[in-house]
């Protein structure tokens, strides 16, 4: 696309709803990625919108036509996942992260809100979505819904697909992190290990609130006869990855497990050095805290060898201790 060409695309951009991107098919099955809303009249239309812009609150109030429930659904700030239907229409909430200025990143939950619809899906979110452009890429790169239908899959195969590379992430994360522990003695550094249990739980979170949302949707009585395949579909799939990620979580507990085992090992290793050495200078200290009295007839205090034969009483003393704690056991032997 040229330069005129995406600036008139801009400046159309400007006049529209608060327009992310747009998808539609043409009559003679041609299919368009763009940033203006698709003709009324197109046979499908996929509608990505910018909550946050009052263009698009506006717009779904005035031409998108959706029930009460699922306008309510759209508008919603909660990101609670969560299903509802009304008539022919359909709605969820889904959950996805939040895209920052760091594309890999992945640090807040944010909610996915779709509207599906004969001929129509609207699409929403308050926080840019990391899942968002992966729709437009795939929409570029040949995928073309071809009704809601197709559409719902491809959302759903793209979140899953996303929930499942983060999850493997994770898993090599730590299993990296523990093979440096176990093989080469070097230990994780504890902020990493609290954001990847940070990671873990939000990514439990999103899975079995997705699976649990699936779950509902396709036993809806009044649920289109179309749309219950599809959501019944991801559920063994969404099954498997929170199977994955409860496999992450205990393996990283496992892994917190042995790093405060060696922990403790070290302190142990420490507590007993100082034990040993507290208690062989126990009989020197009491040696020369007994010489070094103010008192009349002391032992080799008038001999020119006193303090020669004094500290050799000291170092016997630390040696018959050393001896006596290994008879009894309570030096480690290597």
């Amino acid at each position: 696309m040229g330069y005129k060409d995406r600036g008139a695309e801009l400046q159309e951009t400007v006049r529209q709803p608060g327009l992310v991107w747009c998808y539609h098919r043409t009559e003679t099955g041609e299919c368009k990625v763009h940033a203006s809303v698709p003709p009324s009249d197109a046979p499908f239309r996929w509608v990505h919108l910018n909550l946050s812009d009052v263009r698009s609150l506006r717009w779904l109030e005035d031409e998108a036509a959706l029930p009460p429930t699922i306008h309510a659904l759209m508008m919603k700030r909660d990101s609670h996942q969560r299903f509802a239907i009304e008539g022919d229409t359909a709605g969820l909430v889904l959950h996805d992260f939040e895209r920052g200025l760091d594309t890999a990143t992945f640090a807040r939950i944010a909610g996915l809100h779709v509207a599906l619809q004969p001929g129509m899906i609207i699409t929403g979110r308050y926080k840019p979505l990391h899942s968002a452009d992966i729709f437009r890429e795939r929409l570029e790169g040949g995928h073309n819904p071809e009704d809601a239908t197709e559409a719902l899959t491809l959302l759903l195969d793209v979140l899953a697909d996303n929930l499942a590379t983060l999850a493997l992430d994770l898993s090599t994360e730590l299993l990296d992190a523990e093979e440096q522990l176990l093989a080469e003695d070097i230990a994780p550094d504890t902020r990493d290990l609290i954001a990847a249990r940070r990671r873990a739980a939000q990514l439990h979170r999103i899975t079995g609130g997705f699976r649990v949302t699936l779950q509902r949707m396709g036993n809806a009585e009044d649920l289109p006869p179309l749309l219950a395949p599809v959501a019944r579909q991801f559920q063994p799939r969404l099954s498997a990855l929170e199977q994955d990620i409860i496999a992450a979580q205990n393996q990283l507990k496992l892994l917190r497990d042995e790093l405060d085992l060696q922990a403790a090992q070290r302190t142990n290793d420490n507590v007993y050095l100082l034990s040993i050495l507290t208690a062989l200078m126990m009989p020197a200290t009491l040696v020369t805290g007994f010489f070094g009295m103010n008192t009349g007839g002391l032992p080799f205090a008038q001999g020119e060898h006193g303090t020669i034969m004094a500290t050799a009483v000291a170092l016997f003393s630390g040696v018959l201790s050393w001896l006596l704690l290994r008879a009894m056991g309570l030096v480690k032997r290597s």
